[in-house]
Order: structure tokens, then sequence, then C-alpha cells
């Protein structure tokens, strides 16, 4: 790959699925070889807890946010045959640190700052951003290169879009090098009209830009989460591995 791939997955409503696919996807690019570094940036730390990284943390990205001096905090989680995956774990105290950036000045370049100081020891970073588009996801468009956008195939969540898509302009004043890489029809469950008509309905709207691959509702992937393991790892979810695996080669073509 490169240089890091800096990608940050966005979508400002809440249960689209941001955090299982940057886990997954994560997990698929390390399969495959790559080095990834993940990030939580929610302080919700869905991702820190889905490797089960919440109990043994002294310090999280908010430290490293708050203090340029405190190096991030690297947990390292899995190793493949030649790639591996680290994560930034994060916890609640980062609600009270985005507050506290506010004052701070360089506000929305604290976490591209830092990801500099690492950048030559990984292929690839994945962001995985709070539901909202505050100075956290800023600070992940700022850092990022590149955009995914999980959504549901769900007419109210088509409007998340369009906001995002917004944003990202926005956030070319500070970052030009951003892009949309794709959008990721997430949690689909095609048994649903609803969701076949949403689904076709983007893809006639947004084309190329959202990824052939699709991720079905499967309780795999919910079980292996809640099991604090990647669904590489948990027995039964071969299906869902074959999604990531082809949605990481996506992504690879794409960035």
């Amino acid at each position: 790959m490169g240089m890091p791939r800096i990608i940050a997955i966005a979508n400002q409503k809440g249960g689209v699925g941001k955090t299982t696919t940057t886990a997954n996807l994560g997990a698929a690019l390390a399969t495959m070889g790559h080095r990834v570094l993940l990030i939580d940036l929610d302080p919700q730390g869905n991702l820190t807890s889905s490797f089960g990284l919440e109990r043994q943390t002294e310090r999280t990205i908010a430290d490293a946010l708050l203090d340029r001096r405190i190096p991030l905090p690297v947990r390292h989680v899995m190793n493949s045959s030649s790639g591996s995956l680290d994560v930034v774990p994060s916890a609640l105290t980062l609600a009270s640190a985005e507050a506290a950036l506010m004052t701070k000045l360089g506000r929305e370049l604290r976490l591209r700052d830092q990801l500099a100081t690492v950048s030559d020891q990984y292929d690839c970073a994945l962001i995985d951003t709070p539901p909202s588009l505050g100075l956290l996801t800023v600070n992940a468009m700022v850092a990022a290169t590149g955009v995914i956008v999980p959504t549901e195939a769900r007419f109210f969540s088509l409007q998340g879009l369009q906001m995002l898509q917004e944003t990202v302009e926005e956030i070319l004043y500070l970052n030009d090098r951003l892009r949309i890489i794709g959008i990721l029809l997430s949690k689909l469950d095609r048994r649903l009209r609803e969701e076949r008509t949403v689904a076709e309905f983007l893809r006639n709207r947004w084309g190329d830009l959202v990824f052939d691959t699709e991720i079905g509702t499967n309780s795999k992937i919910l079980e292996a989460s809640s099991a604090a393991t990647p669904i590489f790892h948990y027995p039964g979810a071969e299906k869902a591995v074959e999604a990531y695996l082809r949605l990481a080669e996506e992504v690879i073509q794409r960035a």
C-alpha cells in the first residue's frame, strides 16, 4: 500500500455499523498481510470493547489528543502471517476531552499530528468515529485521506449521506486530499422490500461510489463482537469473513 492510507469510517447516524466495519475491515486487511492501526475515536468505546481492551487501559486516545507529548497508546491485538492489527483505545473520558479541546489551538489537527508520529509503522489506519459531526469526527477527517460511509438501506438513513457529503466539502478547507472512498451497504437484509428498494435507489443516485460488496445482516457478526473477537476467529462466520475480505480488496483498489 505504500504510504499509510488513513481512512475515517463516518456517518453521523448511529447504529449503521461503523464500529463493526472498522473492526472487521481492519482484521481483513491484517489477514491479507497489511500492518493495520485502528483508532477508537468514539467516547462510547465500542471498538475498544469489541477487542476486549476496555479494562486494561491506563491511557487512551483522549490523553494523546490533549497533550501532544503523550504518544498514542497502541495495543497489539492480532497477528497474521505477515500482517498485524493494533488498536488505540478510547473511554468515556474522551467526551470531556472533546469539550476541553474546543479551547485549544490547532484543535482540528491533533489526531493528524499524532498519526504522523507512527505512520512509518503501518500500511493503513482506520478511524472509528462517533455518531455526530463534532470535533472528534472533524479530527478524523482532517487526518484522513479517505472516508468510508456505512449506511443502512433505510429511507431515513439517506439524509445522513447528504449531510456527510457537505461536511467532507467543508473539511477540504483544512485537508484538500480528503475524498469519499465509498458508501457501504451494511446490515442489509435483502428479504425486506424497503431495503432492496433503498439499495437500488442508492446505486442509482450515487453510482460507482457505492461499494459492490454488501454486508448482509448476520448474527455471527454480532456474536463475535459480543465475544470480543474479530469474525476471523469466530466459528461459523465464514460467510461474513468472505464479505469483509471482498470489501478489503475493493478498498485497496479504490484507495
